[in-house]
């Protein structure tokens, strides 16, 4: 619901926020449209992770009976960078770097798989990073694109329509109280005639 008053000041204050809600709803919209964008693209990426990582996970299951040979404290993750960009108007995080600490091992006294079962670890690794990395970039396109998409209902179904409802009450009631007012004048003009022909 609108506050406003039934005067040239109330009028001129809702016309001006009429207009700057008229201005700012094509540039919402066409933020929703490009998060919705960015969203499907980030779905699709997500997927296209989720392949790779079961490809490896695979790999990974092939060789599980060599597994129990295989010293898991070897790799780890170390140091993880990660930057801030910003899409569609968000800022989201990307990974642009990820290193890999590996225990130094005997190459001699070792299987000979085990050079292979490190990269493997790592490709995993990696690629569990940027699907969490991903996971969270969705989060935050798609939060903005809700609150983007309740901005946009709120101008057209609820903010534009009750501006100019209001704009309309006022500029009624200032017709109707300029016409009583004319009416009042013409009453009186014709009394104030009756009576100088009665002086008369």
């Amino acid at each position: 619901m609108i506050a406003f008053q039934y005067n040239k000041t109330s009028l001129q204050h809702l016309e001006k926020q009429l207009k700057v809600r008229m201005r700012t709803l094509p540039i919402i919209k066409n933020k929703e449209s490009a998060l919705r964008v960015e969203v499907k693209r980030c779905k699709a990426e997500m997927a296209e992770h989720d392949k790779e990582y079961n490809m490896l996970l695979e790999q990974y299951r092939s060789l599980f009976a060599l597994w129990n040979e295989f010293d898991a404290s070897l790799v780890r993750t170390g140091e993880l960078s990660i930057a801030r960009k910003k899409v569609a108007g968000v800022q989201v995080p990307v990974l642009e770097s990820a290193d890999f600490i590996v225990a130094p091992y005997s190459l001699f006294n070792s299987p000979k798989w085990f050079a292979d079962g490190i990269e493997l670890l790592k490709q995993m690794a990696m690629t569990a990073i940027r699907r969490e990395l991903l996971n969270r970039k969705l989060q935050l396109l798609e939060d903005a694109r809700k609150k983007t998409t309740q901005k946009v209902n709120l101008f057209e179904k609820v903010q534009i329509p009750g501006y100019q409802d209001a704009i309309r009450k006022i500029k009624r009631f200032m017709e109707d109280e300029e016409n009583l007012s004319k009416s009042s004048q013409k009453i009186l003009k014709s009394l104030l005639e009756q009576r100088e022909e009665v002086a008369v």
